[in-house]
């Protein structure tokens, strides 16, 4: 029979929609493959109580049947027109692994039978062969086949699970290194707290005095001036004028009011670090508190001094009127400095080839968010790293100067902790633009 005769169309037997039903129907199914119209007749009758039989007169009118519908068994002559038996099993098991094959000949050589063996062949069966023979090995044939069907089905479920384990085990190891991360940035901003409150009194009474000494100094000189305004006798000048020669008196006191004037500059320094110290410490306060944001990035960008003190980075800001925002504030501390610090590396590294850089630092309301972008005139980031900008662990700086971590905990801190948005525009050799988006009052 003709395949394109089958009252079953192509159409019904999509090997995408096949049902339970429908599989056990086609695990029945022969096709018989003979140029000898007789043969076929005759094994389709002995098989056709117990399986759905189709027969074929030639290889190339099997593979027709073939590519319409799965069979579970080909029954195929070796010796046809056109294609042989052979260049059909080598197609079958190339092509259609889950259909088994035996080869029956009338050929009775040892080297045909070990040759088709080797190629994929369940058994070979020589004419005029018994039917029950036939019908025995067609049965063991198709169990064989289920055993093999089953054994693939239970290595790709395997894989499947082992891929699955492999996801949920780098997952662990995500988070992991986040809670790690985390608990660092905990411990670092107790130091950072205690640091601060420890130097706070030091540092105030060291600022007070350094307040004073410039005055006081201004009262010792002028005292000093009066004595040398004061007659004296000659041994008296004498002796004055050689202490004073000694003591390189006009250099000292010139000397004396510019220390004090660096020592009093020194001590404003060290009280703003330690304010800044002191604000940047709030990181990890479990409280949600209402924020400036405005004074979270300024106390931020003066501790990253060492970045922004060079003369070839400017720094813009563009504050818009943002009102207070119901925040973690230290945690978003953290994300300003990952922000910023990444944006100095960005234009540090065109610095270096000559061009001047400019970072801008913007904020505005929009709707009920709050939103803040830190702008870079960098290179920009390539195409092919992208996608991969906020995942863990991902870095293109050199070993040791970056762990892959800033990015992806800026993420977790907006998106996860704030319900925010964070996001980034960018162009090779222009520049990139990170933005951040807070909801003014977040759900509860």
């Amino acid at each position: 029979m003709s395949p394109m005769a089958s009252t079953v169309s192509n159409e019904s037997v999509t090997g995408s929609s096949l049902d339970q039903n429908y599989a056990e129907v086609h695990d029945r199914r022969l096709l018989i493959v003979d140029d000898e119209e007789t043969v076929c007749s005759l094994f389709a009758q002995c098989l056709n109580e117990r399986y759905s039989c189709e027969t074929a007169g030639n290889a190339q009118e099997a593979l027709e049947w073939l590519q319409l519908e799965p069979f579970a068994l080909v029954i195929s002559d070796i010796q046809m027109p056109g294609l042989g038996g052979i260049e059909l099993l080598r197609k079958i098991n190339e092509l259609y692994l889950d259909t088994a094959v035996i080869i029956v000949s009338g050929v009775d050589r040892i080297q045909r039978v070990i040759d088709a063996i080797r190629m994929g062949a369940y058994d070979y069966l020589v004419k005029p062969c018994d039917l029950d023979v036939l019908e025995l090995c067609v049965e063991r044939a198709l169990e064989r086949r289920t055993l093999l069907r089953n054994a693939r089905k239970y290595k790709d479920d395997l894989e499947k699970q082992n891929l699955e384990l492999a996801r949920r085990k780098s997952e662990l190891e995500r988070v992991q290194a986040q809670l790690v991360q985390s608990e660092k940035m905990a411990s670092l901003g107790q130091l950072a707290a205690g640091i601060a409150h420890e130097l706070n009194n030091p540092a105030g009474f060291i600022f007070s005095n350094m307040t004073l000494l410039p005055e006081y100094l201004k009262r010792v000189a002028h005292v000093l001036s009066s004595y040398e305004a004061a007659s004296l006798n000659e041994a008296d000048a004498a002796r004055m004028s050689a202490a004073r020669l000694e003591a390189d008196y006009p250099n000292v006191m010139s000397d004396l009011v510019s220390i004090a004037v660096d020592s009093n500059s020194g001590a404003e320094r060290i009280r703003d670090i330690v304010q800044n110290l002191r604000l940047f410490s709030r990181l990890d306060e479990a409280e949600v508190k209402h924020v400036d944001l405005h004074q979270n990035i300024e106390s931020t960008i003066r501790l990253l001094s060492q970045y922004y003190s060079s003369p070839a980075i400017k720094l813009r800001r563009e504050y818009g009127v943002v009102p207070p925002v119901e925040c973690y504030a230290g945690q978003l501390n953290q994300v300003w400095m990952n922000l910023l610090v990444n944006a100095a590396h960005a234009v540090t590294e065109r610095v270096q080839e000559g061009e001047k850089g400019q970072i801008t630092v913007s904020t505005r309301l929009r709707e009920e968010f709050a939103e803040i972008s830190v702008s870079d005139t960098g290179g920009g980031i390539p195409e092919n790293i992208r996608m991969r900008i906020f995942d863990p662990f991902f870095t293109t700086k050199e070993v040791g100067k970056g762990t892959g971590q800033g990015l992806s905990l800026a993420h977790n801190v907006v998106v996860k902790k704030h319900g925010g948005r964070i996001w980034f525009e960018t162009a090779v050799g222009r520049g990139t633009t990170f933005f951040v988006q807070l909801p003014l009052n977040p759900a509860s």
